[in-house]
């Protein structure tokens, strides 16, 4: 993938680069595998607003993405590289010898005509999906399960891939993007390779506007607010936070403040904890 940059004729544009979805091969997606997404602006079942900074935005359809690895064993043919415009990867139309289409997350490396496998005896090769047992050590791995058969929660995103670093009594230690260093069920599923759309993180959204496009409205700085709407707001001109460190609208730590339990019932297979950026 490259990235295009513009010539600087408006401020927006100075910086802006944005992908030349050059890798992509079909610009309209496979109805049979899409669902009307219906935007809640951040907003719970109650109607109450959860997440803010959240509303408006394009007109989006879910694509319906194969993360349990359960297409047909017997080898599917890559028929189409897509955008998704609720991920920052990239997706792949698989078809059988049946028919039967499929979205997976396109693996770096994977193109139109490949054919990809999924089980216990699928090589280890870009795309394919296997068993966690029977994967290398050292091998490079994304779209991981935590729970057998629940389907893929772990490194799911573009450019992210995991490293499966040893295998002993059942489980196998992955290091995460992160820098963490996990514990993962031998028969969990595992993709090989890494997640394409390597170039994402070089993006420049360069103006408002495209944020406002992506569903994402203005974020407004506590510190500008009145003392009822934030704790930081308030005084006379630009005045300090006022307390030891910077919080949350409602009080609570905000920066440096590490948000995980630490009585959850899953820190037993934490073996290092993620590197401190």
């Amino acid at each position: 993938m490259a990235v295009k940059t513009y010539s600087p004729t408006t401020p927006s544009l100075r910086h802006m680069a944005t992908p030349s979805f050059v890798e992509l091969t079909k610009s309209k997606p496979e109805k049979s595998l899409l669902v009307t997404l219906k935007h809640k602006a951040g907003r719970n079942n109650t109607g109450k607003i959860t997440v803010r900074h959240h509303g408006g935005g394009n007109k989006t359809k879910y694509r319906i993405i194969d993360f349990k690895g359960a297409f047909n064993a017997n080898g599917n043919t890559v028929t189409a590289i897509e955008y998704d415009p609720n991920r920052t990867a990239y997706i792949a139309l698989l078809q059988d010898e049946a028919g039967k289409k499929s979205y997976v997350l396109a693996t770096d490396g994977i193109k139109v005509g490949d054919v990809l496998f999924a089980g216990e005896n699928a090589d280890i090769k870009p795309g394919n999906v296997l068993p966690i047992g029977n994967i290398p050590v050292g091998t490079l791995i994304n779209s991981i399960e935590l729970y057998p058969g629940r389907g893929a929660q772990l490194v799911r995103s573009a450019g992210a891939a995991a490293q499966l670093m040893a295998k002993e009594n059942g489980m196998a230690q992955i290091r995460l993007p992160s820098g963490e260093v996990r514990l993962v069920r031998l028969d969990c599923k595992a993709t090989i390779g890494t997640i394409g759309n390597l170039e994402h993180e070089n993006i420049k959204i360069g103006k408002a506007g495209k944020k406002r496009h992506m569903g994402i409205r203005p974020t407004v700085r506590g510190s500008v607010m009145n003392p009822c709407d934030h704790p930081h707001g308030g005084g006379e001109g630009r005045a300090p936070i006022g307390r030891p460190g910077p919080v949350t609208p409602w009080g609570k730590p905000a920066l440096g403040y590490k948000t995980r339990n630490k009585k959850a019932r899953t820190n037993k297979f934490i073996v290092k904890r993620r590197n401190d950026k």
